[in-house]
């Protein structure tokens, strides 16, 4: 027998999330960790920083419930660390994708950053491929009419990327069967709707993407370099993450006839096993 439990349609509980980035000019994962651990309450946030590899999926496992993967500058690591990420959100455990996560992404061929390393095994999981060129640098309002409600967009009523040239958001598309919850009212580089939050189902793996920076709070202040509900957002996405995306979990359970069974067989052994004892005089 095996009983299906399903998730609730509400914001989830907390999350051991590991922030995985590179360094570039500083160290983003460090900072998005004690930015988060101030304003993104109930879960806990500890900065990996992944410039020099990925650590081992076991480590990645037994330390956390959800990845936040983003980077800030190409790093040729990146194809590593993917397929160890990809291995962490193919084990069951979910994903949580941000900008500029596209910059490497293998589809990025348009813009003059350089050609992109790739992440590997997870490019073939997340949720979006980038427009052709990725962040085009240039400010994003969430598209009020484009929120459709549920667990990641709980409490959600906008969300922008502050003025060039310290704007990092957009740039996405999503892929067929992505399941798109909010869009940027800028549309992407090929005139399609530019998907700021968004996640993916494959077999036991959730993705989620979240189309702006998480490490904004390095470059000005909430309400002047970006805003609306960024913390809510990241939020949601680590609940919802540690949920399992409401992919119903399957667990055993053994009948109750079947229990009866077998303590009586286990009776009826430990009964004999007693008679054939040799006694004492």
């Amino acid at each position: 027998m095996l009983v299906v439990l399903a998730c609730a349609s509400g914001v989830a509980g907390a999350a051991r999330v590991g922030v995985l980035a590179n360094y570039n000019k500083f160290d983003a994962s460090a900072a998005v960790a004690a930015d988060f651990t101030l304003h993104v309450p109930h879960h806990t946030f500890t900065a990996v920083d992944v410039t020099s590899g990925p650590p081992t999926l076991a480590s990645l496992l037994a330390r956390f419930d959800v990845i936040l993967l983003f980077e800030d500058g190409l790093f040729d690591q990146a194809p590593a660390v993917g397929t160890v990420v990809y291995q962490f959100a193919e084990s069951g455990r979910a994903v949580v994708l941000g900008t500029f996560y596209d910059q490497d992404r293998s589809d990025r061929t348009l813009s003059s950053l350089g050609a992109p390393f790739g992440w590997g095994p997870l490019e073939t999981i997340d949720p979006n491929t980038t427009d052709g060129f990725g962040t085009p640098y240039q400010p994003r309002t969430l598209d009020p009419a484009s929120i459709v409600r549920g667990p990641l967009t709980f409490g959600v009523a906008s969300l922008w990327s502050g003025p060039a040239p310290n704007s990092f958001a957009g740039g996405n598309q999503a892929k067929p069967g992505t399941i798109v919850l909010a869009t940027w009212a800028q549309p992407n580089l090929n005139g399609q709707p530019d998907p700021a939050i968004a996640y993916r189902i494959t077999g036991d793996a959730c993705v989620i993407h979240i189309g702006i920076a998480p490490d904004y709070a390095a470059y000005g202040a909430l309400g002047t370099a970006f805003g609306g509900d960024f913390y809510r957002v990241w939020g949601n996405a680590f609940a919802f993450g540690s949920d399992h995306c409401g992919i119903p979990q399957v667990v055993p359970v053994v009948p109750a006839p079947l229990v009866a069974a077998l303590s009586l067989l286990l009776a009826t052994l430990a009964a004999s096993a007693l008679a054939r004892a040799p006694r004492r005089a």
